[in-house]
């Protein structure tokens, strides 16, 4: 029996992307996942639909529903919860996966765009868990995830790459620090009630189809990636287990938990997990 038997799970951004490994895994492991995007269809050039996602875990043998939600408008997304749980049952797990990044130098970013950024990077996820929390408290259990970053910390000189790609990210780096420390509060909050909430930060940037561009960077200096399947594993045993408040980086907490890293179809171990697994 997969280690998710028996559990309905919502991932938001899950057309692409760690959003849909995380669906995909998760599917792997028996529960039943409901996958939320903007839109149904193509996204710009990016390779990866809604639909498609939920079609191959379907293919699969698994479990999988969409829900077409614009996270942005506070309307659509009021009642996001209910109508994800018409599909399989109540919500046992939550990953808010979504977000969205402005890349600009500290001083130029304005005040619409910070705006968007703190309401779908912070106030989004915590509107999606007190949606949930009816629910998980009735069953008296759930796990709340949501996907943070490695730029709450600012990079250390001398920088790896340029100045500039180490200061543009500062301001979405402050809105996944306030979802840190929001979902820690949170946690303890309702540990009590075996409710469980931890936030997750690739340690490298992932190899995901929105990555490309470190594919040849990743050749080099291999640390500087990780392969998707990474945040996948790092992502379900936070959701499978009593974990209470952690800040967790995926490779740091796959290995120091003793993890190997996994197809995301779960059949298969895809060795060191320090290397990317297909630079391509």
């Amino acid at each position: 029996m997969g280690q998710l038997e028996g559990k309905t799970a919502l991932i938001t951004g899950a057309s692409r992307g760690i959003g849909r490994a995380i669906a995909t895994r998760f599917a792997a492991e028996g529960a039943a996942v409901v996958l939320v995007a903007s839109r149904l269809g193509a996204h710009g050039n990016l390779a990866g639909t809604l639909e498609e996602a939920v079609a191959e875990i379907n293919a699969a043998g698994g479990r999988a529903a969409a829900e077409v939600c614009s996270l942005l408008d506070a309307e659509a997304r009021s009642d996001l919860v209910q109508r994800a749980a018409a599909h399989f049952g109540p919500i046992d797990i939550l990953v808010n996966n979504a977000a969205m990044q402005r890349a600009d130098m500290p001083s130029r970013v304005n005040t619409e765009q910070r705006n968007q950024m703190f309401d779908l990077n912070v106030n989004v996820p915590v509107e999606l868990a007190a949606q949930a929390l009816p629910g998980m408290r009735e069953r008296g259990r759930g796990w709340i995830l949501s996907i943070s970053s490695a730029t709450v910390q600012q990079p250390v000189v001398p920088y790896r790459h340029t100045r500039e790609s180490a200061l543009v990210i500062a301001a979405y780096g402050a809105s996944k620090a306030a979802l840190n420390r929001y979902s820690e509060g949170l946690a303890h909050e309702l540990a009590p009630e075996n409710i469980y909430v931890n936030t997750l930060a690739p340690e490298s940037i992932v190899l995901t189809p929105g990555a490309e561009y470190v594919r040849d960077i990743a050749r080099q200096f291999p640390d500087w990636a990780e392969p998707v399947e990474m945040m996948a594993e790092a992502a379900l045993s936070l959701c499978s287990g009593t974990h209470v408040g952690h800040t967790a980086y995926s490779r740091q907490w796959v290995l120091g938990q003793g993890l190997a890293v996994r197809s995301l179809d779960g059949k298969t171990v895809l060795g060191d997990a320090f290397l990317p697994v297909d630079l391509g």
